[in-house]
């Protein structure tokens, strides 16, 4: 009897049962089932849960009594080392099963998902190794273009030329239209050796198969540019061509719809889609949304009337030529600080936003300290997103006691297989490297990246930041990590952004080292450009200015600095309603210096309370 052809280039695969129930082994062979995908070789002692769910389907069942009958199937030697194991069979044969689902639901017993139950040794999904699998008749996608190593692609290529592109430089001609990701890892692996690191390769391996693969001709496309949305239908298949510096040499045509959404106007659940910071995103969760925004199904009627093909709202028009020659590489720099944005902060001295710009060039990190309410997060975040181009190249994370490297950079976290419920560790990215791996890609070193670390001070910051305390101070060198191996470095355009409460006196002081390698930048209601604030912000929204004023009598009270009442309590809707004043008054201001009074025996009520602020006045 003729042996089974193997798959060429597809390795074995294995399912660890539960509760050390043993271990199955695998292969995909050539020829394909009735069900239009491979079939798959069960190898000889195997292991095979001898319990069957109720729900298993009755191929699965027949074929499992029908094993058990012939001798295919029999009962497993019992381990001494393992009395609590189950029961389970082993394979008295090799075993063909129609598919990878089937051969996976015959071990199992139950009803699973063959491409993602079986895996390598190294824990790659057989689906990683399958030309073709099941997708949603449309999907949708994000592909960002606005900063393709320093260039708007999304604004002048891609309009004029009706097109979607990625970059892959390094990759070699693809003969297949629709390669594997194990031959894109294959691929990446050897064209990116010494250009990125592991987390950027594993990274660019599922943007290139997103691209290449899974996108079909009908679906939904969008990118992200100047604080707008723009949707488009593609309508081409990917195509691999030269393009300069390679930045665009793997294409597919759209069809762009003119106009664009501006972001603000968004659904939060696309909103939240778009913090996503890889360079391809699938959106076929919120596709109902997108189709919303543009009032039709699927993008319908796509060319409007006087809209030429593609053409995006506002967009450059791109030289003759396609990309036109190649411009120069733009030094790392943050955008100015304008008139616009000082308004919209109620900063009325610029001077004080264009020193926090100079802070961030010179140093690259810096601290917003102050007592509670003085907006530190706010106009942290707010800064990031103007100097960084946008809410895609922000990340925010919350220290608190008990966090830790490991969860700040990486580390080796328990992750459980979905089907077999099993526990492994495996290393595992935190937001800095994240945000890291991001800013260092090809090209995109010209384009700063932000990480706000809010309550900076409530961390144990020797154990959360390591190694990391010498990257902080030199930009220009790399240190040995921890736990990949890696050698890393910080790039020079991610800047840190912490906030530090300066009442939370049961919070150790943040020491010396951390000191020296942050800019620290008081945000007092005592002093610019928070005194004054709430007036400037009431005179803005038409309100009466007695807020402001009793919040200038109140701190006139206080004595440490430290314990200041910030503006922000005051500049919440609800302040505002009936009642709301006395109610933010009572609940969240006195508290706050009940705490600090504790034990003097003072009525706080009495001294600080709106009766005896209004007695006051003159």
């Amino acid at each position: 009897m003729p042996q089974p052809e193997r798959l060429p280039g597809a390795p074995e695969f294995r399912i660890r049962l539960p509760r050390g129930g043993g271990e199955a082994r695998g292969c995909l062979l050539t020829e394909f089932g009735n069900n239009g995908t491979n079939r798959f070789l069960l190898f000889k002692e195997s292991a095979v849960a001898a319990g069957a769910s109720p729900g298993l389907g009755d191929h699965a069942r027949r074929l499992r009594a029908e094993l058990r009958a012939s001798g295919g199937l029999v009962d497993a030697s019992a381990d001494p080392g393992r009395p609590q194991a189950p029961p389970y069979w082993v394979t008295a044969r090799d075993i063909e099963c129609n598919s990878s689902s089937a051969a996976a639901a015959l071990v199992y017993g139950y009803d699973a998902s063959g491409p993602e139950s079986w895996r390598t040794d190294e824990g790659h999904p057989l689906a990683d190794y399958l030309s073709t699998a099941w997708r949603a008749p449309r999907k949708a996608w994000l592909v960002r273009g606005a900063n393709v190593s320093g260039h708007n692609l999304a604004r002048k290529l891609w309009p004029a030329e009706g097109i979607v592109s990625l970059s892959g430089a390094h990759l070699p001609p693809l003969e297949e239209s629709d390669p594997t990701k194990s031959a894109l890892r294959r691929f990446v692996e050897e064209g990116y050796e010494g250009a990125a690191s592991y987390h950027q390769k594993q990274g660019l391996v599922d943007e290139l198969h997103a691209f290449l693969t899974q996108m079909r001709v009908g679906d939904t496309v969008a990118t992200f540019d100047d604080d707008r949305l723009y949707t488009g239908r593609i309508t081409g298949e990917a195509v691999q061509t030269a393009s300069p510096g390679g930045l665009s040499n793997l294409r597919r045509t759209v069809d762009w719809r003119p106009g664009g959404h501006p972001y603000e106007e968004l659904p939060g659940e696309v909103q939240q889609k778009l913090s996503v910071q890889h360079d391809v995103v699938d959106l076929t969760g919120v596709l109902e949304a997108l189709d919303g925004l543009d009032g039709r199904e699927g993008l319908e009627g796509l060319d409007a009337p006087g809209a030429s093909a593609g053409q995006v709202e506002g967009a450059e028009p791109a030289a003759a030529g396609g990309t036109g020659e190649r411009p120069a590489q733009r030094e790392l720099t943050l955008p100015q600080v304008t008139g616009e944005l000082a308004a919209q902060l109620l900063v009325h001295d610029r001077a004080w936003l264009e020193e926090v710009r100079e802070l961030l060039l010179d140093e690259k990190q810096l601290v917003f300290y102050g007592p509670p309410g003085t907006g530190k997060t706010y106009l942290a975040t707010r800064l990031a997103e103007h100097f960084g181009g946008g809410p895609e190249q922000v990340k925010i994370v919350q220290f608190h006691p008990s966090y830790a490297y490991e969860d700040f950079f990486e580390g080796f976290r328990p992750a459980a297989d979905p089907e077999t419920r099993e526990v492994a560790f495996r290393l595992t990215a935190g937001p800095l490297r994240e945000l890291a791996d991001l800013a260092s890609r090809e090209g995109n070193r010209h384009v700063p990246h932000f990480l706000i670390i809010d309550e900076i001070n409530r961390a144990n910051l020797a154990k959360v930041f390591g190694e990391l305390y010498f990257l902080l101070e030199y930009r220009d060198r790399s240190v040995r990590l921890t736990y990949s191996g890696d050698d890393f470095a910080l790039p020079p355009n991610l800047f840190v952004i912490g906030t530090m409460n300066t009442a939370d006196r049961s919070i150790a002081l943040v020491d010396a080292a951390m000191r020296r390698r942050f800019a620290f930048v008081e945000l007092s209601p005592r002093t610019e450009p928070t005194a004054g604030l709430l007036a400037r912000w009431l005179e803005r929204e038409g309100r009466d200015a007695e807020p402001a004023r009793l919040l200038d009598a109140l701190n006139s009270l206080i004595e440490d600095p430290d314990f200041a009442i910030g503006p922000s309590y005051l500049m919440k809707p609800g302040v505002y309603r009936d009642g709301g004043l006395e109610r933010t008054w009572r609940t969240k201001i006195l508290p706050l210096l009940e705490e600090h009074h504790y034990g003097e025996g003072l009525d706080v009520a009495a001294r600080y309370g709106l009766d005896a602020l209004r007695g006051q006045r003159p």
